[in-house]
């Protein structure tokens, strides 16, 4: 059989990191691999009455059986993985229907709505906020970045970190989606739908519109994304706003005084019993807390956004714990974020209020090292020297004036590929290659 367009890139990509001609380990990417196994195919009972059905698609759905029908938390990402879900419920899943709860309006969680529904007319529940939700603005997908590795072949893909699989298998579609039928203001509503209590809790954090579902006759609580086995994504690179911080403390501290008994997420598996529940959402409360107190300490002594990078970290007690690893979100990424979002892109350096242009830098940075021939050298040599980070900036002060440079761009793919391999966290490894796939594109063999 041929080999695909995407496949032939992904293995020029690969050639190139090998032709550096040093061996490498990769215990980062082993690492992300392990993690994939929180995405394996199983519906979990977790309480009577209450089951998970985990690794369907992007994100998970809850079933709870009442007395006269069921009730569905989010609907997964579309329908094709919504029938799935339905099917691996089968008799656990007492039609009708009678009520859908999305725990907030990312389209992962809602885009199967349809499928549960059928036929039965379920009232469907938000928050308020849900309707509100602000339009995406993103980047246009300029050089190819994609945190999903939606175009990524098999051999490069790894399932792990929390939306891994989102448009893979299925183009986003929301062919699925199914609007709010009631919704509420303030802090909680409280019903019984099917002979079952539930409350539905306000507790902002990844989105605005999130709600905590809490059934107190079995104390499971369904935070949505509003902690699961990941470092939280606070700054997402895809190109958003800052999730609020400090409002995602406050709505775990809220959840953490329920003690529940079992904790259901919205993504990776369900934590069972009451002890590592509160270990889970205290850990998660504890740590965002950290980095978010630690970042603001050292903006108040006037540290730069690298500065605070180079040194805000997790607590030694935390920084193990299975709930706060990079697989998603980073810490990094929170304190420039949070950077950012307090005081503004300015970073007090006068020398930065009116920058060179990227562009005459560049040219005057490559004049420097001695012309665009002795810069793809010096990269080369970067990269062979296990500096990849280097080797790639030394590619972009070519690529900024010349973006065609067949040179300046295998050697950034190289390094990228290089990088990618090297990375714990899902969302930065599809980026890298994704980029990457996007700079080798059209171009001839070397």
């Amino acid at each position: 059989m041929m080999a695909t367009r995407t496949q032939t890139m992904a293995a020029a990509m690969l050639a190139l990191v090998a032709a550096t001609g040093h061996a490498q380990q990769y215990p980062g990417r082993e690492q992300l691999r392990a993690q994939s196994a929180e995405f394996r195919r199983e519906v979990i009972q977790v309480a009577r009455g209450v089951y998970v059905a985990v690794g369907y698609a992007a994100s998970n759905v809850v079933l709870v059986q009442g007395t006269d029908g069921s009730i569905i938390v989010d609907t997964a990402t579309d329908p094709v993985a919504a029938r799935a879900i339905v099917d691996a419920f089968g008799p656990r899943l007492r039609r009708p229907v009678r009520a859908i709860i999305y725990t907030h309006s990312h389209p992962d969680h809602t885009g199967g709505a349809r499928v549960f529904a059928g036929n039965d007319a379920p009232d469907i529940y938000s928050h308020e906020q849900f309707l509100k939700k602000p339009p995406d603005v993103g980047r246009a997908g300029r050089e190819g970045g994609d945190q999903f590795g939606m175009a990524l072949p098999a051999s490069q893909f790894i399932n792990a970190g929390v939306q891994a699989e989102f448009g893979r298998v299925v183009p986003p579609t929301r062919d699925g989606y199914l609007p709010p039928t009631r919704t509420f203001g303030g802090g909680e509503l409280s019903l019984t739908v099917a002979g079952v209590r539930l409350q539905l809790l306000h507790t902002p954090g990844e989105t605005p519109d999130t709600i905590a579902v809490w059934l107190p006759e079995t104390r499971v609580l369904m935070p949505g994304d509003n902690a699961f086995r990941a470092f939280p994504n606070v700054a997402p690179i895809r190109g958003s706003r800052l999730r609020n911080p400090d409002a995602w403390v406050s709505s775990l501290t809220r959840v953490v005084a329920l003690a529940p008994a079992h904790v259901v997420p919205g993504h990776t598996r369900p934590v069972l019993g009451a002890a590592a529940a509160g270990a889970m959402l205290t850990a998660y409360r504890d740590g965002l807390k950290s980095i978010v107190d630690q970042t603001l300490d050292g903006m108040r002594k006037g540290e730069r956004p690298d500065e605070l990078a180079a040194h805000v970290t997790l607590p030694p007690a935390l920084a193990g714990s299975p709930f706060l690893q990079e697989f998603y979100g980073g810490v990094e990424w929170t304190v420039r974020g949070i950077y950012a979002d307090y005081v503004g892109w300015f970073d007090g350096n006068a020398t930065k209020l009116f920058p060179l242009p990227e562009k005459d830098r560049a040219t005057r940075l490559v004049a420097l090292i001695g012309g665009i021939d002795r810069v793809i050298a010096h990269g080369r040599s970067a990269l062979a020297a296990n500096d990849a980070t280097w080797a790639a900036e030394l590619a972009d002060y070519v690529l900024v004036n010349d973006p065609a440079h067949a040179g300046a761009r295998r050697l950034k793919a190289a390094a990228l590929t290089e990088l990618a391999e090297r990375q714990v966290n899902a969302i930065a490894r599809n980026y890298y290659l994704t980029t990457a796939q996007f700079l080798l594109k059209d171009l001839p063999p070397e």
